[in-house]
């Protein structure tokens, strides 16, 4: 345990702790650029640099570990001097245009600008090359704009291992995108919009579609019904200046209908709807498997979240059939909004558009599928990201804060418990087992408060197993089985669970697989910037609204049942086949 002095402030801190850290833990307020938390630091911005008495030079603090003895000075006039001329350089090269960027109520490096007192750029000289690509539904990129602080490249690399983004050229020339100067579209992209959640500046943002959605709420011919994700009622808050991991689902509802909606429903419904037909899907399988003796893929893989499959496709065309056929609740959602509620309003499908609103930005991608629609129309019409929604809810000039609560309509607004918890990653599991769990044995699920706690919580890889000591006749071939579950976020973690499964060394029945770290709540259509802090916040809301509900399984649901007597039949019956199910196909590794 080093002990230091940080701005005459005695500090002690385990070995390996880096300097900035250090600093930070003696109140020292340090402006960085590059740094991402929990990933290794690469020093390229050099906005954090302190002195350090005995050094020839400023030392980088986030790659500099805190050592015995040192002496830090985090305010000196030639620490303060230095990162004003680091801004002012980084300045000069920026091409963005804060009267018109949609990050300049958020952007960093605008923010430091005020932190350091910049009032005017003292380096006059060649801007940054600029050029837009909006070849992707989810993701646009301007290099303009880019920094070069490499935060993508580390998340891009690091975290989901999907390597889409890396810096190009040297010095004044480096361009941070694609190899090649390629467009996103052009290579392995699964445009999960990590690299838009922790770009620091406008360089990559989502795709928006807001004006659409206003086209479409301004047409008096069209019925616009939107559906919110279960992550965007602990996030949204934050955009109005709500604390991390305040609920607004009362107000986003009264929001949503202030904007034009005709009807505002809930994501969450089809989540329930997921449990059942992908629970149902699991057990068959298992009974193939175990009765039937027949091949089977096992261990069946989630398949809610759609950077995911995309980097099934890409990089795991082997293991397709692993995942469950399920689509995804938003996906589930917009096929039941185009035929089951038409239907019961009597009217022209045609008529009917659908918008999302989703924490991801790979769900812009998923609602343009092909395999996403029917009869010529797309099942979701539009999606929009958490912070596009706070966007539009500003421009209507609407005072969130001050906005009354209301509920969801029905009947595509009514869940359960399980079903809030999709936002968090392990929720989906749990929300499965609960169902699982009670439909094999006829009895009460036996974790306390229905929480499955080993798979909880930011650890990257976890493990739960499930032993069935009772079952109901159907199931019996089952009684004293042990049920091997895995869950991961961050794709990089989703590969390590896949390459232990090839070799051998772990043996699952059921995985669930969330792109994005800490699962939807840390989706890349969410309030920036996203610490783990704020992931646990938004996750230790969601697991109060799942405990505040009278519902918390997903096979209680009244409207989930009604539905099937009414409209579906039966779980993976053929109508759920055609409206619910899908099939995906390996894709070019470019």
């Amino acid at each position: 345990m080093p002990v230091l002095t940080v701005d005459d402030i005695k500090v002690e801190v385990p070995e390996g702790t880096s300097l900035l850290d250090a600093c930070r833990q003696a109140g020292a307020r340090i402006p960085t650029l590059c740094y991402l938390e929990g990933v290794q630091a690469i020093g390229a911005c050099r906005m954090c640099l302190v002195e350090v008495e005995g050094a020839k030079t400023l030392v980088v603090s986030c790659v500099q570990p805190a050592t015995e003895g040192m002496v830090v000075h985090t305010s000196s006039s030639r620490a303060r001097r230095a990162r004003r001329a680091v801004l002012e350089l980084l300045l000069s090269e920026h091409a963005g245009d804060c009267q018109s960027c949609v990050r300049t109520a958020d952007c960093e490096l605008r923010s430091l600008a005020e932190l350091l007192n910049i009032d005017e750029v003292t380096y006059q000289g060649e801007r940054t090359s600029q050029k837009i690509d909006r070849t992707t539904p989810a993701l646009v990129r301007d290099t303009g704009k880019c920094i070069s602080c490499r935060r993508c490249v580390t998340v891009c690399n690091q975290v989901q291992g999907v390597g889409a983004l890396f810096p190009q050229n040297r010095g004044f020339n480096t361009v941070i995108g694609p190899a090649f100067a390629m467009d996103l579209a052009d290579v392995v992209c699964v445009q999960c919009g990590q690299c838009a959640a922790v770009c620091p500046v406008g360089a990559i943002t989502e795709n928006s579609v807001t004006e659409k959605v206003w086209e479409a709420l301004d047409d008096p011919k069209k019925h616009v019904i939107v559906q919110t994700a279960p992550a965007i009622r602990a996030a949204l808050g934050e955009e109005f200046g709500y604390e991390p991991g305040t609920l607004v689902t009362d107000k986003m509802v009264a929001a949503l209908r202030r904007l034009g909606f005709d009807a505002v429903f809930d994501t969450n419904f089809t989540a329930d709807l997921t449990i059942i037909e992908e629970g149902t899907e699991l057990l068959t399988r298992l009974k193939k498997a175990l009765v039937e003796d027949k091949e089977v893929a096992l261990p069946m893989f989630t398949s809610c979240s759609p950077g995911w499959i995309n980097y099934m496709e890409h990089y795991n065309p082997d293991m397709l059939a692993n995942l469950s056929t399920c689509k995804s609740p938003q996906q589930m959602f917009g096929a039941l909004a185009k035929t089951y509620y038409p239907k019961k309003l009597g009217m022209d499908p045609k008529n009917v558009v659908v918008v999302s609103v989703m924490p991801c930005t790979a769900k812009k991608f998923e609602c343009a599928r092909p395999e996403m629609g029917r009869d010529g129309m797309q099942d979701v019409d539009y999606v929009l990201t958490t912070r596009e929604l706070a966007r539009m809810v500003k421009q209507a000039g609407i005072d969130f804060r001050s906005l009354p609560e209301q509920k969801m309509d029905k009947p595509l607004g009514i869940s359960t418990g399980a079903a809030d918890i999709f936002a968090a990653t392990g929720g989906v599991m749990e929300a499965a087992l609960r169902t699982a769990y009670e439909i094999v044995t006829g009895t009460a699920f036996p974790f306390d408060n229905l929480h499955v706690t080993p798979i909880q919580g930011l650890e990257g890889v976890k493990e739960a197993s499930v032993t069935i000591e009772e079952t109901v006749p159907d199931w019996a071939f089952l009684k004293g089985a042990t049920v091997n579950v895995a869950v991961a976020h961050g794709l990089a973690n989703a590969q390590k669970v896949i390459d232990r499964i090839r070799r051998g060394e772990a043996s699952y029945h059921f995985v669930e697989v969330m792109t994005c770290p800490g699962g939807c709540i840390g989706g890349g259509g969410q309030p920036r910037l996203t610490s783990d802090a704020v992931r646990q916040a938004r996750i230790k809301a969601i697991y109060a609204e799942d405990e505040g509900r009278e519902l918390r399984k997903s096979h209680e649901n009244p409207e989930i049942l009604a539905l099937y007597d009414e409209y579906l039949g039966q779980p993976l019956g053929h109508l759920s086949h055609e409206l619910l199910h899908t099939k995906y196909t390996e894709k070019d590794r470019v």
